[in-house]
């Protein structure tokens, strides 16, 4: 039994004693930081078994507790808000009982796993912007649930075939000259995706010539040569032509290891890889599995479908009347597949924006109806998308962010702010590139996750990185200052006598905070909102911050008050660096 279980259990003996009634529950929240207390208890609900005036059931209610609960000091009652204080002794107790802070608040791993699927991109451009939220969110939360007790899997589907693929091979067999990535000194990703941009160039030359000639806007797009010949293409394709197949692997090549530069730079990985090359054709079997069991129905002109008006979705094309899959058929198939390839699986998330929020909607209830017992435990991290000041992004245009650009341009901008500040004068250059990078990556990735994944976010690179508010580097500096204070405070003991320490409030506040952090992972899991994690460690960062400027941490000549202090500080430093490496983030020792 935790203490806030305590807590209830013991307002529900009061109420019992006092009042001889029974009380099934007990509505407990933080109280607010403009009244004195630790938890609140609300006592509104309570007057539907207990009557009477509130602030006098909340006075008889708080006089017991005061003697019947030794870790409560006192309590104050403000209209219907019983407002609890927690002694001194229980704060201390707790902080002594946690052995490491290093590993605080993480969950032994069950037996079942959770496969968390992100990034997922299409091998005709590199990654871009859009990607990097994908990325973020998908490892953070992957990070997130390990710690919070799941066994984890992460995957990605790769969007090999189809085609825009087709449009990239056709430009660079038609334009290209046998140019390779060696050749030109270009990631192989970066490669393909300019021939990307370079068919829809030629594409739209050729949409003007056949309007000049009098077609219209969509005669002349299913007209243009070029997008005829990448029809053709990926029918051969698909037909196993072994020409078409080699370049499609040649090039395709390129592009995985370029993905994998940009993966790595980023500080993101994966378990296991899927293709849509090879699970294109799954799930028909599973069609016609549903179409005897009459989860699916076959029409006249022999098309499949599900009917789902009945849960308020309408019919959902399952199969083509000819036998061809659509994206459903698919993702139908695949979802199972990884239940297959991993019998542990126990439920997937799969991280994808927010404009395909009915498409997963519609795939969790066919495979519920399709009656798999994991169905029950699938999850959309849905998330919006990312603008820049400059407006939307265009890939066939050619004015997306790439990746690999964003991640330098962070670098070079921390670079310029560091060296503004001074602080690193004494770094070596291979320390100070690493501190760039570091705070840069560290910047990206907190701007990005500390907003709750459903918000669309208008990203500011420059904002992002201030050592000052609620952003990454303000968090890593507090860290690297906290390393500081405990190098200068050297071997300062940890063993002090308890009953000797006389808290500050400003401790007092810190050690509370401390001890949200695993309810703060749980409630991060749950909501699979790496959000929750980001501000936490914020909250957590300023209230260090309001300690450091109000408390002598070392220029105190009371022993016990100094190892106290330093200890506590070393707690906080182990609870940031864990919160931020669920997000993906690395902190610096020195900055």
């Amino acid at each position: 039994m935790n203490f806030q279980q305590k807590i209830e259990s013991e307002i529900k003996k009061a109420v019992s004693t006092i009042y001889n009634a029974t009380l099934e529950t007990v509505e407990l929240q933080p109280t607010r930081k403009d009244f004195e207390g630790d938890i609140t208890a609300v006592v509104f609900p309570m007057l539907r078994v207990v009557k009477g005036n509130p602030v006098q059931i909340g006075d008889a209610i708080g006089n017991y507790l005061v003697e019947n609960v030794s870790e409560i000091e006192k309590f104050n009652v403000v209209q219907g808000f019983l407002n609890i204080v927690l002694s001194d002794a229980y704060y201390l107790n707790f902080f002594n009982s946690v052995a490491d802070f290093s590993s605080f608040g993480k969950v032994p791993q069950g037996n079942e796993a959770m496969m968390v699927e992100y990034s997922s991109p299409n091998t005709n451009k590199p990654l871009h912007l859009g990607h990097v939220r994908n990325v973020l969110l998908g490892y953070s939360v992957a990070e997130i649930e390990k710690t919070a007790g799941k066994k984890v899997y992460k995957t990605q589907i790769i969007n090999d075939r189809g085609i825009h693929i087709c449009k990239s091979m056709l430009a660079w067999d038609r334009f290209g000259n046998g140019e390779t990535p060696d050749s030109t000194d270009l990631k192989g990703d970066k490669l393909v995706g300019n021939y990307y941009v370079k068919f829809d160039q030629e594409y739209k030359k050729q949409i003007e010539v056949l309007k000049s000639e009098g077609k219209t806007e969509e005669e002349a797009k299913a007209q243009a040569p070029l997008i005829l010949e990448a029809q053709e293409m990926l029918r051969k394709w698909e037909a196993g032509d072994e020409e078409i197949v080699s370049l499609w692997k040649k090039m395709n090549g390129w592009v995985y290891k370029g993905f994998e530069e940009t993966y790595k730079s980023i500080g993101v990985d994966f378990d296991f890889y899927y293709y849509e090359s090879d699970t294109y054709l799954l799930g028909k079997d599973i069609i016609e599995e549903g179409i005897k069991n009459n989860v699916f129905i076959q029409k006249p002109d022999g098309s499949v479908w599900c009917d789902l008006t009945e849960d308020g979705l309408d019919e959902k094309l399952v199969l083509r009347s000819d036998g061809t899959a659509v994206y459903m058929t698919q993702d139908l198939g695949t979802a199972v597949q990884r239940v297959k390839d991993h019998p542990d699986v126990g439920g997937m998330i799969y991280t994808v924006g927010n404009e395909q929020d009915y498409h997963f909607k519609v795939l969790f209830l066919i495979l519920k109806k399709l009656g798999y017992s994991w169905a029950k435990n699938l999850f959309h991290l849905s998330y919006g998308m990312v603008d820049l000041p400059s407006g939307k992004m265009k890939s066939r245009e050619g004015t997306v962010v790439d990746a690999d650009d964003l991640i330098s341009q962070m670098t070079e901008t921390a670079r310029t702010i560091s060296e503004e500040l001074g602080k690193i004068d004494d770094f070596s250059k291979e320390e100070k590139e690493e501190l760039y990078k570091m705070i840069g990556l560290g910047a990206l990735k907190y701007y990005i996750l500390k907003v709750d994944p459903k918000k669309r976010i208008l990203f500011n690179p420059e904002e992002s990185v201030d050592f000052q508010g609620n952003t990454g580097p303000f968090i890593q500096y507090t860290y690297a200052r906290i390393q500081s204070i405990l190098r200068k405070a050297g071997a300062v003991s940890n063993a002090f006598d308890l009953k000797s320490v006389e808290m500050h409030p400003k401790e007092k506040e810190l050690i509370k905070i401390i001890q949200q952090y695993p309810e703060a992972i749980q409630l991060a899991a749950e909501n699979l909102s790496p959000a929750l994690i980001a501000n936490y460690t914020y909250d957590l960062v300023k209230e260090f911050n309001s300690f450091y400027q109000n408390v002598p941490i070392l220029a105190t000549d009371n022993e016990t008050e100094k190892a106290f202090r330093v200890k506590l500080s070393g707690a906080v430093a182990e609870v940031i660096k864990n919160a931020f490496s669920l997000l993906g983030i690395q902190v610096p020792e020195r900055m």
